[in-house]
Order: structure tokens, then sequence, then C-alpha cells
């Protein structure tokens, strides 16, 4: 059973810098297609940034280049979400996600696992 746990959400001030964690578990961590989501309240799931297996290509949301970066290390399972100049839009839950697919899409339903997510609150 493959289990995603993220980590590093919290309260930061707009202009500021979080850097969010996704510990997977229970699955060959190495082999996923890894992403995040966020979802803000009362609107549907939307599409942050998502890395292949390999490291390499990764995909941005278009609204959101330039300020977001997605990384992964498959020796310790952990893929990163490191996001710059916060806005208080950026307030959400994040939840990362992993698939067997090598395909990276900007629909959530298409990811076999997600966690249970991380909120981001960006307020002074």
């Amino acid at each position: 059973q493959v289990q995603l746990l993220e980590s590093g959400g919290g309260l930061v001030q707009p202009g500021g810098s979080l850097r969010l964690s996704c510990l997977a578990s229970g699955g060959p961590f190495s082999y996923f297609t890894v992403g995040w989501f966020r979802q803000a309240p009362g609107k549907e799931h939307e599409f942050v940034a998502a890395l292949p297996w390999n490291g390499v290509s990764a995909t941005y949301a278009e609204s959101l280049k330039g300020r977001i970066s997605i990384a992964r290390d498959n020796a310790i399972n952990t893929a990163y979400l490191r996001m710059d100049s916060l806005k208080p839009e950026d307030t959400a839950i994040y939840y990362c996600v992993a698939d067997w697919s090598a395909i990276v899409t900007r629909s959530i339903s298409d990811y076999d696992y997600r966690g249970q997510g991380t909120q981001v609150t960006v307020s002074a």
C-alpha cells in the first residue's frame, strides 16, 4: 500500500517562501511520476506541478511558473515543492500525488495515490 505523507506547510507572510516535502512509502517511488495539486476553500483541485520518475522535464501550472520548483530525491523516497514570493491567493491545502504512468496529467483523478494534504496559509 503506497502512502504519501506531506509536511512543511504552515503560516507564512506574503512574499515569503516554503518548501513542502512528500515522503512516500510502500512502493517503488523511483518509478512514479510525482506531483502536487492544491485546493483552496470552495474551489476545485488545481494542478501545481509534476515530475516524471527520472527527474527530468518538470511540468508547471502556467500561472505559477517562476515562483515554484518541483524536485525529487529517489534515494530517500521524497518529493519537494519549493514556493517563493507567496501570495494570499496561494492559500490552500497542498496535496502530493503519485502515479505509475510516465505521462504527466493535470487531472488529480488520473493519479493513483494521494496524500492527506498540508495546509499552506499566506497571511500578514
